[in-house]
C-alpha cells in the first residue's frame, strides 16, 4: 500500500516539529517521493545523522509503505 504525501509530511512534522517540509510525488504514482526537510535541529549534525532523524520520524514506514524517498536535508542558514 502506497503512502499519501500528506501522511509523509505529517509524520515528519510530528517527529521534527520545527521542520520546514516539502514533499513532491515524483511519478504521480504515490510510491516515489522527494522530500526536502529543513530544521534548526539539524545544525551541527552530519547529513547521515539528519537523514536518520527523518527516517526515525517515519516510524519504520521507509521500505514498507513508503517505497522510494529522495531525501534532501538542511539546517537553516544563519
Amino acid at each position: 500500500m502506497a503512502m499519501d504525501a500528506g501522511e509523509i509530511e505529517r509524520l515528519i512534522r510530528d517527529g521534527i516539529p520545527d521542520a520546514i517540509v516539502r514533499i513532491d510525488d515524483l511519478r504521480g504514482d504515490g510510491d516515489h517521493y522527494a522530500a526536502y526537510v529543513e530544521s534548526p535541529s539539524f545544525k551541527g549534525k552530519t547529513r547521515v545523522a539528519q537523514h536518520q532523524m527523518v527516517y526515525a520520524a517515519l516510524k519504520g514506514r521507509m521500505g514498507n509503505e513508503l517505497h522510494a524517498l529522495a531525501l534532501t536535508t538542511a539546517a537553516p542558514k544563519d
